[in-house]
């Protein structure tokens, strides 16, 4: 199925409109002697899919907004650099401003998909694109819950956003500005609307679509936010989202959670919603590069990788300690230790104080400010290829399985049944806990409890001791964080857990509770004057 990225070359070829050719051409085609069926629809519609790929995996956008602000990783100042003007430290630190990258690109990549799903709407009620009559409501619908989880995507990050609905805009339109609430209604009533007229079929035809259950799973996302988004709890709604996905028997976990994120991936049973990824056929650079921004380049030479990485962001000390370390999640999902060739000879450092000594990653940080080459655990949930370029070619998993199983059971916690969610948490940590099937076992009382995260100040400048024995539901929260780590959602459930604007960790103290949401970029509101900045923040 990853060759459904080659199909966008029909996307191309159709948005450049039809000529009348006196020859008959042989290798492209020609946009007035195509009329697609059914089977076409997947390059029809895939432009606008391409979008959540940059939207995700780009320099400084989705990625590092959610995770590198969250309390689960970061990008330290390293002996070779990774200061860039302070930006990585000013995400850390939640001082970043109007005009830093995270806060525009994600802003523009967001609405980027958003007019792509809006054309294609267009094209397909227009006629433009001839694509069969009883064809085009599926294909409207399913480009609409797409559409959908680009403003998700905008709620979360920004609040109050303009509604564009339409691709025919008058010359010199300015959208005006809805409410948060108002952008939840939008999306949730978009979901309800269109989930019906679509595939409820699971299998290749529609893998890396917008079919029913990948529409069901963002639906559940929104009313588990509900609160945050709208003012108003929908965890009752939630339960019933999932029980439907769950009900369906389209899914299930895979034995072993490395399996969902192996290099070939897109056969995994637990993936409902994937972004598919191909080093052939995705070849923007920074298509899909963690493994070049958290291996040092000594590491080329432990994967034989085309490139030599670049060796920046390394996970947050105080998370790690968090795990179990008979945990497959700790086990599997970081780079730890000493580091070797692929032909088992010892690799040692070249950089900075431990120039010599051996590569080896310690769950040690000085500081957001500061570190030396073998500071920190580095990221490794998503394999990486023997011989890889600088892009990887995993799929990427939006929405899973356990996900599912996870919503529901935070959503039977806040409604008083701890138990019922305790037998979920347990269901999905037994994957993890194999020598151990007791250390997977979860009860009510536990998931009520606090956090076991230690927070507070921990860097080479000051200590503080604040614990998570505070944080309601905080077992809840760590569950998440040891299911999702490095799966660009941790400031979302963060958010979500009261912690996000409240608690510090390494170099990062509390900067006002505004920050749970990002500004609008400055240069936005220079180009609307509908627009108004977001509490907070400077309004020019």
């Amino acid at each position: 199925m990853k060759l459904f990225l080659s199909l966008l070359i029909v996307v191309a070829v159709l948005g450049a409109g039809c000529t009348k050719l006196k020859d008959t051409s042989y290798r492209q085609i020609i946009g007035s002697e195509f009329v697609p069926g059914v089977t076409d629809l997947a390059a029809l519609s895939g432009a606008a899919y391409v979008d959540w790929r940059g939207l995700l995996l780009q320099w400084n956008t989705l990625y590092r907004a959610q995770e590198v602000s969250g309390d689960e990783m970061l990008t330290p100042a390293r002996p070779n650099g990774w200061v860039d003007g302070g930006v990585y430290r000013r995400i850390h630190e939640h001082k970043w401003t109007t005009d830093d990258d995270i806060v525009i690109n994600v802003w523009t990549r967001a609405y980027q998909g958003i007019t792509n799903c809006n054309r294609i709407i267009y094209q397909a009620q227009s006629g433009a694109i001839p694509v069969a009559a009883k064809d085009t409501a599926s294909l409207i619908a399913e480009t609409r819950l797409l559409r959908a989880s680009y403003y998700w995507v905008l709620c979360d990050m920004y609040g109050n956003v303009p509604i564009v609905d339409r691709f025919d805009v008058p010359s010199g339109f300015l959208p005006k500005q809805s409410t948060r609430k108002q952008v939840y209604d939008f999306i949730v009533n978009e979901l309800l609307t269109n989930i019906p007229l679509v595939s409820v079929e699971n299998n290749a035809a529609t893998y890396g679509k917008f079919n029913k259950w990948a529409g069901l799973a963002l639906l559940a996302k929104m009313y588990l936010n509900a609160e945050v988004y709208a003012g108003t709890p929908a965890y009752d709604k939630c339960i019933v989202v999932c029980d439907t996905i769950i009900n369906a028997n389209k899914f299930i976990l895979e034995s072993n959670q490395k399996n969902v994120f192996l290099t070939e991936n897109e056969n995994s049973k637990e993936i409902i919603f994937s972004l598919p990824f191909d080093s052939k056929y995705v070849s923007d650079w920074n298509s899909f590069d963690v493994h070049m921004q958290t291996l040092e380049p000594e590491n080329q030479a432990t994967y034989k990788l085309q490139y030599a990485p670049w060796g920046g962001v390394c996970a947050v000390p105080q998370f790690i300690s968090t795990f179990d370390t008979e945990d497959s999640r700790y086990q599997d999902n970081y780079i730890k230790g000493q580091q070797f060739t692929a032909e088992g000879d010892s690799i040692y450092a070249t950089m900075g104080d431990f120039t010599g000594k051996p590569l080896s990653y310690r769950n040690y940080l000085p500081g957001v400010d500061v570190s030396d080459e073998v500071d920190g655990f580095r990221l490794g949930k998503f394999e990486i290829a023997m011989g890889a370029t600088n892009r990887l070619s995993n799929d990427w998993p939006l929405f899973r399985y356990a996900d599912i199983l996870l919503m529901k059971a935070e959503s039977l916690l806040r409604t008083n049944h701890a138990d019922d969610a305790a037998a979920i948490v347990t269901q999905v940590r037994q994957r993890d806990f194999k020598s151990d099937p007791a250390k997977a076992v979860v009860t009510g009382a536990q998931l009520m409890g606090g956090s076991t995260y230690d927070y507070g100040l921990r860097n080479h400048l000051t200590t503080t001791y604040e614990g998570g024995n505070d944080i309601l539901y905080g077992r809840m929260l760590d569950e998440l964080g040891w299911e999702f780590c490095q799966e660009a959602r941790r400031r979302t459930d963060m958010v979500r857990f009261g912690v996000f604007t409240k608690k510090s960790w390494l170099s990062h103290s509390p900067n006002g509770d505004y920050r749970a949401l990002f500004p609008i970029p400055r240069t936005e509101i220079a180009k609307n004057s509908n627009l108004t900045q977001n509490p907070g923040y400077p309004t020019n």
